[in-house]
């Protein structure tokens, strides 16, 4: 608790919730809270206590502490699995640098203790000489006591950002960048003897850096810190770790500062940051999978969420998708990849039920743009149109006969409608969002 009826949490407890409840240590009745806000990026989730409203008087709230160093004592309190009491499990602080959140697949400062953080811990504080250090949020499996937790600055980025009206996402310099370790590499791209960086490899489409920065430009220092040749500053003054560690507490719209050495010559730039956008998002909360069935073909857009639906996806799912996933980037000609997920076997589909699990190359002779900019063309539809997948897949259908078709599909498989709600053509515009949204 850490204001009157504000409870602090981890934004994977809450994701995709449709009814949440607060039950106090020891006491049998429960409470109705909703969420007040969420940052699935930073893995925090902020609950407000709706009935009864009174709930929490009883309690005095926490206060958020300072960054704790390495050797501090903390302790970890929550309910992991083994019990229904609380649990307080104490260590100290091993470890502070950036890691990758597995709930948002994105690159912040953590710290990393070596008290036991179990399943049922996530959300629960962890306390340092009285004051909350940090949220417990995840723990390296296959090992013994390498538990993380969100850190202060983290914490607070996201509470004076929810109190400002902030967008909950953490931006992205939206670039691909390799370390300069090797002194030739650092020669040919101009920099002369005791000038470090990273080169940037790749700008994104539309992202912080789209316009400003170009490919090979060396950056040498971020938001005033130096950047070294392995990609980390020293953070704090203490901590040497990689250095997008300053977007952690940067918000959308913020600017930050750059110098560059573009040609041989040292040149100061200004971003403004945006959101991060990859070609294949990453996974997503609390609103539905897009889908479309035209003619039993089954479409949807390419999310880090369908490929987990296999097994080891990162072995097991279509190396053309892994592609997209790990290589592909978004293009002013393609934001999204629609794919062709299943066929719905009617007379209208008869021979493509083996092209199923690739992506549309093209709609028509064009290369979709998007799920919407797809599902707006085929509902806009008449006459042949021709569709091609990426393994050279041909499919042909009338779009006059798949108008007709659509009803009888739909009531065959027992699907309620045609598309998600909210795609061009649905019947209801806003799309479904669930309560914790």
């Amino acid at each position: 608790m850490i204001g009157k009826g504000l409870l602090l949490t981890g934004a994977h407890v809450v994701a995709n919730a449709t009814f949440l409840q607060i039950q106090k240590v020891s006491h049998p009745d429960k409470a109705i809270a909703r969420v007040k806000a969420v940052s699935h990026d930073c893995d925090l989730a902020l609950l407000e206590v709706t009935d009864p409203p009174n709930f929490l008087d009883d309690i005095e709230p926490a206060e958020v502490g300072e960054m704790p160093k390495l050797r501090d004592e903390v302790a970890v309190v929550g309910y992991p699995v083994g019990g229904e009491e609380i649990s307080i499990t104490e260590g100290v602080v091993s470890r502070i640098e950036v890691q990758r959140y597995s709930h948002s697949q994105r690159h912040m400062l953590a710290v990393t203790v070596d008290a036991a953080i179990n399943a049922g811990n996530s959300g629960g504080p962890v306390f340092g000489e009285g004051k909350v250090v940090g949220i417990a949020f995840q723990k390296l499996t296959g090992v013994d006591n390498i538990g993380e937790m969100v850190p202060p600055p983290i914490i607070r980025a996201f509470l004076d950002g929810v109190a400002k009206g902030k967008r909950p996402e953490i931006p992205a310099l939206g670039i691909t960048t390799q370390n300069l370790e090797n002194p030739l590499l650092r020669k040919q791209l101009g920099l002369g003897d005791g000038q470090r960086g990273v080169v940037v490899l790749h700008v994104d489409y539309a992202g912080s850096s789209d316009g400003v920065l170009q490919e090979r430009d060396v950056i040498t220092t971020i938001d005033g810190q130096s950047i070294a040749n392995n990609g980390t500053v020293q953070f704090l003054g203490r901590h040497r770790t990689r250095y997008d560690v300053v977007l952690g507490y940067r918000y959308i719209g913020d600017k930050v500062k750059l110098d560059i050495m573009r040609g041989g010559k040292p040149k100061t730039v200004e971003l403004e940051l945006k959101a991060w956008c990859p070609l294949v998002p990453r996974s997503r909360y609390d609103q539905p999978p897009q889908y479309f069935v035209y003619g039993g073909l089954v479409f949807q857009q390419l999310t880090r969420d369908y490929l987990t639906t296999w097994d080891k996806w990162w072995n097991k799912a279509p190396k053309e998708f892994l592609n997209y996933y790990y290589l592909g980037y978004r293009t002013a000609a393609q934001h999204e990849v629609v794919i062709l997920t299943q066929i719905l076997a009617d007379e209208i589909n008869i021979g493509y039920s083996h092209l199923y699990n690739e992506a549309i190359a093209t709609l028509n002779g064009k290369q979709p743009l998007d799920m919407v900019d797809f599902v707006q063309q085929l509902s806009s539809a008449h006459g042949v149109v021709e569709l091609t997948t990426t393994s050279g897949g041909m499919i042909m259908l009338d779009a006059d006969e798949v108008r007709k078709a659509t009803p009888r599909i739909l009531a065959r498989y027992h699907i309620p409608r045609d598309r998600t709600p909210g795609l061009p053509g649905s019947l209801e515009s806003p799309p479904l969002r669930a309560a914790a949204s």
